[in-house]
């Protein structure tokens, strides 16, 4: 590991219990946290993330966050009911920037999200995990609200696979880690590259392009790097993750869309076949399915003239 990175451990890396909820809020002044969290067919657990928020950091004795946002990509179950009922404010991807037509992927719900929230700090959280903790976004916006030359905090934590400790992110040890430590060594001390809690500057989001899809994760943190650098980034312990694991197939999927972004990001050039085939048993023996891999990615939304009028009101 590079000596730099061991410096940035050292400086960098806190447990949620480095900050207490008191000197968070004392901290905070007159900024503005929001938090954002993607939902597509989430009503088993959406319901129950949004009522710990609301009931934990958004009352008056601790009045952390200031707005929470279920942004809806689509879903056909009870995801939105259950949102609102909980006490979310709930918005439809395809009513944010409708003059942009919307496209599936994680990445392009986070990229809109900026559109419809007013947060100087905005926190994702995904919206499929169990046994939610306030720590969660906490933790992550502690850092934001204490270190003024913090500008990204990620959440890191235990990811256990079923009853197995410490086995769950496959892709990341698979893909992403070894991607960031060949061609991004300096960011080789993050210990979920690719979880999906994580908190930043509106300053530095709105800079950012988004990969409209499973590259989000690694997109972010790499431009993150480039544009403020390795000492504006962080991350804070916050225990355990458990949420819904995807099958080999839709890794695979995830996987390719990951090497695709980190291509992109060393080359900026283009893939010459932007598609990925995998194999499952038929009938008649293993059947080949072919997905394209994302190959789109939002600009910063800086440039986009509807977010940058709304900045003038």
């Amino acid at each position: 590991m590079l000596e730099e990175v061991e410096r940035w451990l050292d400086r960098r890396s806190w447990s949620v219990a480095d900050r207490p909820l008191e000197r968070i809020l004392a901290a905070k002044r007159n900024t503005k946290v929001s938090v954002v969290l993607p939902a597509l067919n989430e009503e088993a657990t959406v319901g129950d993330i949004v009522t710990v928020i609301r009931r934990e950091l958004m009352s008056e004795a601790v009045p952390l966050v200031d707005e929470l946002v279920v942004i809806d990509s689509g879903s056909t179950d009870r995801t939105a009911e259950v949102a609102t009922a909980a006490g979310a404010r709930v918005v439809a991807r395809d009513a944010i920037l409708p003059r942009i037509p919307a496209v599936p992927g994680k990445g392009e719900v986070l990229w809109r999200s900026l559109m419809v929230t007013t947060g100087d700090v905005v926190c994702f959280v995904d919206a499929d995990l169990r046994d939610f903790s306030a720590d969660f976004v906490s933790g992550i916006v502690g850092p934001l609200l204490t270190e003024p030359d913090v500008d990204f905090v990620k959440a890191m934590y235990d990811r256990p696979f079923g009853d197995t400790p410490g086995q769950g992110g496959r892709v990341t040890e698979l893909v992403a880690r070894p991607l960031l430590n060949l061609h991004w060594p300096r960011l080789a001390g993050f210990v979920q590259p690719l979880g999906g809690e994580y908190a930043a500057r509106r300053s530095l989001l709105e800079r950012l392009p988004f990969p409209v899809g499973y590259g989000v994760e690694l997109g972010l943190l790499v431009d993150a790097l480039h544009t403020v650098g390795l000492d504006a980034l962080a991350q804070v312990d916050v225990g355990v993750r458990k949420h819904r694991h995807q099958d080999g197939q839709a890794l695979g999927r995830m996987a390719a869309a990951i090497y695709r972004t980190a291509q992109l990001r060393l080359s900026r050039g283009h893939l010459v076949r932007p598609r990925l085939t995998q194999f499952e048993r038929g009938e008649k023996g293993f059947e080949p399915r072919t997905y394209a891999v994302d190959t789109e990615e939002r600009p910063p939304m800086a440039d986009i003239v509807e977010y940058a009028r709304r900045r003038v009101a």
